[in-house]
């Protein structure tokens, strides 16, 4: 039950930190999911000069390139990778662009990259962010049905960091789609 003191908090919490309120809420729509993953690469690149999946996940140059985008409204709670089941909302936006896109493009591909932020140790968080991204693509394709052929997945731990600290940061704690296909062999 909301009482005026709750009421009160919530208020001083909206007023002091408005931009993760917004934030955290601004989960793109699946047309705009669509739209970022649809564009052209950066760069095209010549039949000879793609690569495999695994070589992809390790050239950063080449991710730069690929149509992405940052899902950090997907809430991941600090030290976990589970997808919980009150952000399958938010999920669905996901698996509703990559319906979509399939339909068009049979061949598409995404890599799913999972993120933490900077607390831990390097190792802890480069197998947070890889359980992340594997937890993201078995909801995708478990309760949305998106085919696990389309979706491969890396972790990248606190390597690229959104926000440059060491402190915890919620900003951090993200998955981010990119689509590969026009890079691969």
């Amino acid at each position: 039950m909301l009482n005026r003191r709750h009421f009160a908090a919530a208020m001083v919490a909206l007023i002091a930190f408005p931009t993760f309120a917004t934030a955290q809420s601004a989960m793109p729509s699946a047309n705009q999911i669509e739209r970022r993953l649809d564009a052209a690469p950066a760069r095209k690149l010549r039949r000879d000069q793609r690569v495999t999946v695994r070589e992809f996940k390790n050239r950063p140059e080449l991710r730069r390139m690929a149509p992405s985008i940052d899902i950090q409204s997907i809430n991941f709670a600090f030290g976990s990778a589970e997808v919980p089941d009150s952000q399958y909302g938010k999920v669905e936006n996901i698996a509703t662009a990559l319906e979509r896109m399939l339909r068009r493009r049979p061949g598409t591909k995404v890599l799913i990259e999972g993120h933490t932020d900077a607390v831990g140790s390097y190792e802890s968080n480069q197998i947070l962010s890889e359980r992340r991204a594997a937890s993201m693509k078995r909801t995708l394709v478990r309760e949305f049905g998106i085919p696990a052929r389309a979706l491969e997945t890396v972790g990248y731990g606190e390597e690229f960091l959104l926000v440059q600290t060491q402190a915890e940061n919620w900003q951090n704690r993200r998955v981010t789609l990119r689509r590969i296909d026009d890079f691969l062999r």
